[in-house]
C-alpha cells in the first residue's frame, strides 16, 4: 500500500489526512465547547504524522480556519493546509452555495488572513452554484492562482462533466467528493482522477454505518483483525486506489489516534474482495432516492421560472 501522495506534483502528504469540520460547534456552527481541546487535537494530529489538514471558510463559519492558525502557526515545514470557498452557512446545518467570482475572491482573501498565509497550498471550490456558470467560478480560482494567492486549485462535489469543464480552465490538483465503502457513486470521477494523476480526497470517508449489515464483511474483518468497523472502512479506501487520501474528522483524540492507526492495517485480496461487495442499507438507498427526487424537483422549478 502506498503511504504518501503528491498533490499537484509538489505537495507530498501522508495519505491519511485530517478533516477539520468537526472541531467547530454543533451543526458546524460557532465555537466548539472547549476551543483549547480543538487546538490540542490539531497539534496531536501533526504529532502523529498527519501533514494534510483540510478545512473550509464555511466551517463555523471561519472558526475552523482560526483554530488551525491558533494551534499550528507558524506552520511546521511540510504541513499542507487545504481550504475551500464557495459555500455559505446561514446557521447550524444550514448552507447554500455561492460561486460568484467576486464572492470567491473575497472568501479566498478572508481565508488567507485567518490562516495567516501569503498563499494557500490547496484552495478548493466547495460546491457547484447552479446560478453561476461553473466556468466563471473556476475561472475566479485560476485568476487567484495567477496572482499567487493560491498554489493549487481543487474542486469539490463535481460530476465527471464538471471536472472536465474545470480542467479546461485550470490545472486541477484535487477533487473532493463523497466516497466510502458504502457509497461509490462517484466511481467514474475517481477513475478519471486515477487516469490523470489527480488527488481524490473522499469526503465522509467513515460513513460505514450506511452499509447493509446483513452482508457483514465489515463486521467479520473487524472482528478478525481486532479493530473497529471505522478502521476497516478507512483501510479499504487506502487500499482501493493510490490517489485516494481520506480526510476523516473527529472531535476527540481517541478517535483521531484510532483513525491514524488504520493506515497500518493491511487488507489482503480476500478482505478487499469481500468489502468490494458491500452495499448501502435499504434505508440509505431510500434516503438517497428522496434526495435525488428533491434535487430534480428544484431543478425543474428553476427551469420553469
Amino acid at each position: 500500500m502506498v503511504r504518501h501522495l503528491t498533490i499537484g506534483g509538489e505537495l507530498e502528504v501522508s495519505r491519511l489526512g485530517f478533516g477539520a469540520m468537526r472541531i467547530t460547534g454543533a451543526g458546524v456552527w460557532g465555537q466548539p465547547d472547549d476551543p483549547e481541546v480543538a487546538r490540542q487535537l490539531l497539534r496531536r494530529a501533526h504529532e502523529l504524522g498527519v501533514n494534510l489538514i483540510d478545512t473550509s471558510d464555511s466551517y463555523g463559519p471561519h472558526v475552523s480556519e482560526e483554530l488551525i492558525a491558533e494551534a499550528l502557526h507558524p506552520y511546521p515545514e511540510g504541513l499542507v493546509i487545504a481550504t475551500k470557498g464557495g459555500l455559505t452557512r446561514q446557521g447550524p446545518s444550514r448552507m447554500s452555495p455561492n460561486g460568484h467570482p467576486d464572492y470567491l475572491r473575497s472568501a479566498c482573501e478572508g481565508s488567507l488572513r485567518r490562516l495567516r498565509l501569503d498563499a494557500i497550498d490547496l484552495y478548493q471550490l466547495h460546491a457547484v452554484d447552479r446560478d453561476v456558470p461553473y466556468a466563471e467560478s473556476v475561472g475566479a480560482l485560476a485568476e487567484l492562482q495567477r496572482e499567487g494567492k493560491i498554489r493549487h486549485v481543487g474542486v469539490s462535489n463535481v460530476t465527471l462533466a464538471e471536472l472536465a469543464t474545470a480542467r479546461e480552465i485550470a490545472t486541477i490538483a484535487s477533487v473532493q467528493n463523497r466516497y466510502n465503502v458504502a457509497d461509490r457513486r462517484f466511481g467514474d470521477v475517481l477513475a478519471e482522477c486515477e487516469r490523470a494523476g489527480i488527488a481524490f480526497l473522499p469526503s465522509v470517508p467513515l460513513d460505514a454505518g450506511d452499509v447493509d449489515v446483513r452482508s457483514g464483511p465489515l463486521e467479520r474483518i473487524a472482528a478478525k483483525r481486532g479493530v473497529s468497523r471505522a478502521q476497516v472502512a478507512l483501510a479499504w479506501l487506502l487500499h482501493a486506489s493510490p490517489v485516494l487520501a481520506p480526510i476523516p474528522g473527529t472531535a476527540t483524540q481517541a478517535h483521531l489516534e484510532a483513525n491514524v492507526a488504520a493506515a497500518d492495517l493491511e487488507l489482503d485480496a480476500n478482505d478487499m474482495a469481500q468489502l468490494d461487495r458491500v452495499r448501502p442499507s435499504p434505508k440509505t438507498i431510500k434516503r438517497r432516492l428522496r434526495a435525488r427526487a428533491g434535487r430534480t424537483a428544484r431543478s425543474l422549478g428553476l427551469r420553469r421560472g
